[in-house]
């Protein structure tokens, strides 16, 4: 099966959230299980500098106003899957790490043009006319950035332009970010008129890159079975739940892995000290070690709730700080790291002045101090409002750091309460609540440290929680039969 994977981020040279983890690992755990898989890619600078052994393709000439546009094979470092970047000097080299926005956090004005062109040449990949080496069955695009592919190749027929017809598939990673646009701006996507309204990218009265992809591709997938029953919804669809219960029969939703090779306490070199679940005893220098890094109070016996999260309202952070009475009242630590709202940076700075001894953090992001934070905590917070499925737990249970959840999108298909049913069927794997309430997250809270002072409970779910498969290799095979379907019918 020939399969190009199109989206806008690739860990880890260009990150800004889960989705350049998903970019980076689903395709390479394809090839591992024998498809013949490709990535395209903007060439934004640190892409673009990066492409090894890259030879030009095709020639697209003036395309959404760069005057150069062309195509780009060759590989990124650390992997030899073939890369196509796109190549457009006017509309991808620009200054700063985040491909969205420009140096002052505002996004570019010209992104509908930037991110129609990568659907539109994802496109005419699929249609076989820019390589003629290789032409994908399936065009399987990533979010909204991508999300404009399958309208292109509804709108232009290109599914009729090769021998064997290339299907569609769009991946909702976050339904709140949608690519929304001016109407206006219409005329500048090269899509035919009729485009323009219901049938097409047209929502509300303005463009919408999403539901334009959610209208016209061959499936939908989101990354939890959860969140695809949740975004049908009035409260979960963004507006958009009228269009996904119309698409419901292509909808299905299937959780991300983690990069088991990058994500393993085993082999991370990362870490102060390697461990596993047959030898666990290595977790216990990684918390020294994450102390003494943050400055907190030596402690063993401290439970420590670490937290690595994109500082937003989404993530429930604010409602971890209405909550953290409980776990420093009970003696306990807190590490976080993250970034975002200027409000909650405040806030959660104010709160380790407070108490410099038990609470640490970091803004920004740090690859390698995330390692070590989710190694060295022994229990870590995902308190989302929504979460469409959540790495941050994912790399808790690999590392036996017991996540405390809120019970929604795939944080409740991945982590499993530890109530005394759980924990007699040897079945759980963290704590999670319901109701996006202070009280809640306090009560769950509560439950964990109950836990944490029984030993030989909180070692059961620890053993129970790095027994779970979190790889890629399941979902990357239901994404393979997915397409095997796909092509079948």
């Amino acid at each position: 099966m020939r399969v190009l994977h199109v989206g806008a981020e690739w860990f880890p040279l260009l990150k800004t959230g889960g989705l350049a983890d998903v970019v980076a690992a689903l395709p390479a755990a394809q090839r591992d299980a024998g498809l013949d898989v490709r990535l395209l890619l903007p060439g934004v600078p640190p892409l673009r500098d990066a492409l090894q052994r890259g030879v030009e393709v095709a020639r697209l000439g003036p395309a959404f106003g760069a005057a150069r546009v062309s195509l780009l094979r060759g590989s990124l470092p650390g992997t030899d899957l073939p890369a196509y970047l796109i190549d457009a000097p006017w509309l991808y080299a620009r200054p700063g790490g985040n491909p969205y926005l420009g140096p002052d956090d505002r996004e570019w004005p010209d992104n509908h043009a930037r991110f129609a062109l990568l659907g539109w040449v994802a496109a005419q990949i699929g249609a076989g006319g820019l390589d003629p080496a290789w032409s994908p069955r399936i065009v399987h695009a990533h979010d909204w950035h991508a999300a404009l592919a399958p309208a292109y190749l509804a709108a232009h027929g290109a599914a009729g332009t090769v021998a064997a017809p290339v299907r569609s598939v769009l991946t909702v990673h976050n339904l709140a970010f949608q690519g929304r646009f001016p109407l206006d701006r219409f005329a500048e996507l090269a899509l035919p008129a009729w485009m323009a309204g219901p049938a097409g990218v047209e929502f509300h009265g303005e463009l919408r890159f999403l539901k334009g992809g959610l209208v016209h591709a061959d499936r939908i997938t989101t990354v939890s079975p959860t969140y695809a029953r949740e975004i049908l919804t009035p409260a979960e669809g963004h507006q958009l739940d009228d269009v996904l219960r119309h698409r419901a029969a292509a909808l299905v939703g299937i959780v991300n892995g983690i990069d088991d090779a990058v994500w393993d306490p085993a082999t991370d070199a990362a870490i102060a000290a390697r461990y596993d679940r047959a030898a666990p005893e290595g977790k216990a220098a990684c918390k020294r070690a994450l102390q003494a890094e943050l400055g907190l109070a030596q402690r063993a016996d401290a439970p420590l709730l670490g937290v690595v999260s994109r500082l937003t309202p989404q993530k429930g952070l604010d409602l971890l700080l209405s909550a953290l009475h409980v776990w420093l009242g009970a003696g306990g630590q807190v590490a976080l790291l993250g970034s975002g709202d200027v409000a909650l940076e405040h806030a959660w700075r104010a709160a380790a002045e407070a108490a410099p001894d038990a609470i640490g953090v970091r803004f920004g992001y740090d690859e390698g101090f995330a390692h070590r934070l989710v190694a060295g905590a022994d229990a870590i917070a995902v308190p989302s409002r929504f979460e469409p499925c959540g790495l941050t737990q994912l790399y808790g249970l690999r590392y036996g750091t017991l996540p405390v959840v809120h019970r929604v999108g795939g944080l409740a298909d991945t982590v499993v309460d530890a109530d005394e049913s759980a924990l007699r069927e040897d079945r759980a794997t963290g704590f999670a609540f319901d109701g996006a309430t202070p009280d809640a997250l306090a009560r769950a809270l509560r439950h964990a440290l109950q836990t944490w002072h029984r030993p030989t409970v909180w070692r059961q779910a620890m053993r129970r929680a790095m027994a779970q498969d979190t790889s890629w290799r399941a979902p990357a095979a239901r994404y393979a039969a997915l397409y095997d379907a796909m092509v079948a019918g």
